[in-house]
C-alpha cells in the first residue's frame, strides 16, 4: 500500500514537488493547501489509463462525462476557502472522484459532500474509505439542494458552475461563511467568492475558470 500511495515514476515524490513548484509560481500560497496537495494521491482518483499524467497541472476525464479539476484548481478554492479562517463544516457540492473532497478533508473537521451521479459517488466513497477518511458523508443527490439537514455551513465549496448561484445553497451558508463557486456558462465563467454578512451576501469575483455545468437530477 505504500507504495501505492507514493507512487514511482511519474506518480514519485519528485513529480509531486515539481507541481508544487507550479502552482507556486501560479500564486498559491497557503503552504497547509501545499502540503495536502503533496500527500494526496492525485494517481488514486483518475481513470489507470491517465495515472501517469495525475501530477500534470491538467484536468483529465474520470468516466461518466466527468472531469477530475486541475490541481492548481483544487489548490486555489482551497486556499480561497480558508483564507482568514479554517471553517469547521463544509458543504461540496459534487464529489466526482473525490480528490477535492480528500483534500478538504485533510484540513477540515467535516465534510459533506453531495454527488449526482450515483457511479461516481459509490467509487469515490470507497477510495476515501480505504484511505482512511473518517469525517466525510456522503450523499447522492441533486447538488443545487445542497444537503439541508446539516446546514448552516461554515464554508460551501461547488465544483461544477450554475447559471446563476442556486438560492437553497446561499440559504444553508452560515453568517460569517464563505462560498467558492464558478458561475456561468461556457467560456464565461468565473470564479467567485461568497461571504454572508448577517441576512446579506457580497460576492467578489476572483478569476476566469472553466468547469462542468452544474446539472439538475440525479442519475
Amino acid at each position: 500500500m505504500t507504495q501505492s500511495l507514493e507512487g514511482i515514476g511519474m506518480t514519485s515524490r519528485r513529480t509531486r514537488l515539481r507541481l508544487l513548484e507550479r502552482l507556486r509560481e501560479q500564486g498559491v500560497a497557503n503552504e497547509a493547501v501545499l502540503e495536502v496537495i503533496l500527500h494526496t494521491p492525485r494517481h488514486l482518483f483518475v481513470e489507470t489509463g491517465f495515472a501517469e499524467r495525475a501530477y500534470e497541472d491538467t484536468a483529465l476525464p474520470i468516466g461518466q462525462g466527468q472531469t477530475i479539476s486541475q490541481p492548481y484548481t483544487v489548490a486555489r478554492m482551497t486556499e480561497l476557502l480558508l483564507e482568514n479562517r479554517r471553517p469547521a463544516n463544509v458543504l461540496e457540492v459534487g464529489t466526482g472522484c473525490g480528490y477535492q473532497t480528500a483534500v478538504l478533508a485533510s484540513l477540515v473537521k467535516k465534510v459533506y459532500t453531495v454527488e449526482r451521479i450515483l457511479p461516481l459517488q459509490q467509487r469515490a466513497k470507497d477510495l476515501l474509505w480505504s484511505l482512511k477518511f473518517r469525517n466525510i458523508r456522503f450523499k447522492h443527490s441533486d447538488g443545487g439542494w445542497g444537503w439541508p439537514e446539516f446546514a448552516p455551513y461554515d464554508g460551501i465549496l461547488v465544483t461544477a458552475a450554475p447559471t446563476e448561484v442556486p438560492e437553497a445553497l446561499l440559504a444553508q451558508l452560515a453568517p460569517g461563511g464563505v462560498m467558492i463557486v464558478p458561475v456561468g456558462v461556457g467560456r464565461q465563467q468565473y470564479l467567485q467568492r461568497i461571504v454572508r454578512t448577517d441576512n446579506n451576501f457580497t460576492a467578489e469575483i476572483i478569476e476566469p475558470a472553466t468547469f462542468v455545468p452544474l446539472l439538475p437530477g440525479v442519475g
